[in-house]
């Protein structure tokens, strides 16, 4: 369990209740914080990564060399190894988020609803969000940044092959946000099971659970969860290759999305090939895929054309992350289509193709929260799409899709500014509804004349703190 507390805080392990109480105190706080002091925190994590990259190389060390006593596959050791170039694009991507727009305080919709009385809806927090994700440390620093920019709390639970390096980055991230005055208990870090169970039913504190993983991980947390559950599935990609196409591209593109890098969600799992050019492409990509180490399984008619390992049902279903490709030959653009549809995960397919209709039938067609045209599906991530870094990606429909960056981590609050109209005016005619649309910048308040009523600084602060809140705390 994690150990981090408080200054002035007995020397006792937090309980899961105890930490997403003081993350939900945090969130308020956090939710006020400057885009200065956000920034200024973003940047400072930067350079702790930097400051202390020899060190989270030593304690990375030995989380690699128990994974690999353990059997750990090779392609999930790459995700779990860091590396002095893996550290410097995490303080890349934290200086990358620090220049993005403030995703807070944006003004979605304007109204006057009568004159006088100005009615507009406003990006906010979501609040706190419990993240579980896989054994990939640079995956800790994304999210917890991400949180931090868009003002949520944080509970996160990486895989356990990397604890130990989770536990180092946890900390620095915790000390340099401290550092620009942040509120302690923002970001907490989880380590057992138990700790995630504990954690599933705190939604009393918590507002938002996103799972990374596989289908059926997903579907547990959502089956075992109180909270609300927003699913970043596996990624079973497909790219389809379409008659008319250009081969030379679709070569490069299946290669590119298959074995630039094989164990990333992003990565294509399944290559369709349309009949009308199986003969002239597969022989192509077949010896090229062979060339980056890479085991290829077919159907019959792609095993006449190249001979391959027979794929079964079970592998047009099977994420791999791993050097392997299943290939399909269809007979039509619908066959490819209803194929990914019955088999992939929504995360990413590409059509490779030269007619714009077959193109906008495919990207209108594949129910997938990513649908590429003429190019690799690599390119479905979060900082490549100018997010900064992303969460995850999410496969579903609600309430984000696709990579999910600081946006997806917002919500929205109605502000209505008045000058003491009341529904009994309007009922009486007095004062009628306009509706009519105004500029969406929210207007300047003017300050309170009667002084006997403004709280002081003390109370004001309490407001921000429900009332239940303030006597659990009280009381701990």
């Amino acid at each position: 369990m994690f150990l981090f507390r408080l200054e002035g805080e007995d020397s006792v392990p937090d309980t899961i209740q105890s930490m997403a109480r003081r993350a939900r105190e945090a969130s308020f706080s956090l939710a006020g914080a400057s885009l200065e002091a956000r920034n200024q925190a973003l940047e400072a994590i930067a350079r702790e990564i930097e400051n202390h990259m020899d060190n989270l190389l030593a304690v990375n060390a030995a989380d690699v060399e128990a994974a690999t006593a353990e059997g750990l596959s090779a392609p999930l050791l790459s995700r779990l190894k860091l590396t002095r170039a893996k550290c410097a694009g995490m303080a890349e991507g934290l200086r990358s988020l620090a220049l993005l727009p403030d995703p807070l305080g944006k003004v979605q919709y304007a109204r006057e609803l009568s004159p006088g009385l100005n009615l507009y809806r406003v990006s906010c927090p979501i609040g706190v969000v419990g993240v579980i994700f896989e054994s990939r440390p640079d995956a800790l620093v994304q999210i917890a940044s991400l949180c931090l920019k868009s003002g949520n709390a944080v509970l996160l639970k990486g895989g356990r092959e990397a604890a130990r390096t989770n536990e180092a980055l946890a900390d620095l991230i915790i000390r340099a946000a401290r550092q620009c005055g942040l509120p302690d208990g923002w970001c907490a870090l989880l380590h057992s099971r138990e700790d995630v169970q504990e954690m599933l039913r705190q939604h009393e504190w918590i507002d938002l659970i996103i799972p990374r993983g596989s289908n059926a991980f997903v579907r547990y947390i959502m089956q075992n969860s109180e909270i609300p559950v927003l699913g970043h599935a596996e990624g079973l990609c497909h790219v389809y290759v379409d008659d008319p196409c250009d081969l030379n591209l679709a070569l490069r593109v299946t290669v590119d999305s298959k074995a630039q890098n094989l164990s990333v969600c992003n990565a294509a799992e399944t290559l369709l090939v349309n009949a009308g050019v199986a003969s002239a492409f597969l022989p192509e990509v077949a010896r090229a895929l062979r060339e980056k180490g890479i085991v290829l399984r077919g159907d019959e008619r792609t095993r006449a054309l190249i001979g391959c390992d027979p794929a079964t049902e079970e592998d047009w279903a099977t994420e791999y992350l791993d050097a392997i490709l299943s290939i399909r030959v269809v007979d039509s653009l619908e066959e490819a289509v209803a194929h990914i549809n019955r088999y992939g995960s929504h995360h990413t397919d590409c059509i490779i193709t030269t007619d714009r209709a077959h193109a906008e039938f495919f990207m209108n067609r594949v129910d997938s929260a990513d649908v590429f045209l003429n190019c690799s599906t690599r390119f479905a991530d979060g900082f490549r799409y100018g997010l900064g870094a992303e969460v995850g990606i999410a496969t579903g429909k609600l309430h984000a899709r696709g990579p999910m960056g600081m946006e997806g981590l917002c919500t929205y609050k109605y502000r209505l500014y008045g000058s003491g109209q009341t529904l009994s005016q309007l009922d009486s005619g007095e004062i009628k509804l306009t509706h009519r649309p105004i500029e969406p910048k929210l207007p300047d308040f003017p300050p309170c004349e009667n002084k006997r009523i403004r709280a002081p600084g003390a109370c004001r602060r309490a407001f921000m703190v429900p009332q239940e809140t303030r006597a659990l705390s009280a009381s701990a």
